[in-house]
């Protein structure tokens, strides 16, 4: 599995109540696309939300986020990290 961070850009006053909720639509149906998303952080001013996911292709990110009414503007693989 590969890891990805995708972006939204037009989600603008996004409250915390509203960030667990898309959050949680997500994990409700990754399993079927083999993702898991492990963490979500939103900026409410500029309306830019981050996720953090194990896939197995952008593709399969993009089919839940759309399928739970927030598709990702972007989708980033994250090769590299250190904690």
């Amino acid at each position: 599995m590969a890891t990805f961070m995708d972006v939204h850009h037009d989600m603008k006053g996004i409250t915390a109540d509203q960030l667990r909720e898309a959050h949680k639509a997500d994990l409700a149906i990754e399993g079927e696309e083999g993702v898991h998303f492990e963490r979500a952080w939103a900026d409410p001013a500029s309306g830019t939300v981050y996720c953090l996911s194990e896939a197995p292709s952008a593709e399969a990110v993009q089919r839940v986020h759309t399928r739970t009414g927030h598709p990702a503007a972007e989708i980033h693989p994250v090769p590299l990290s250190v904690t």
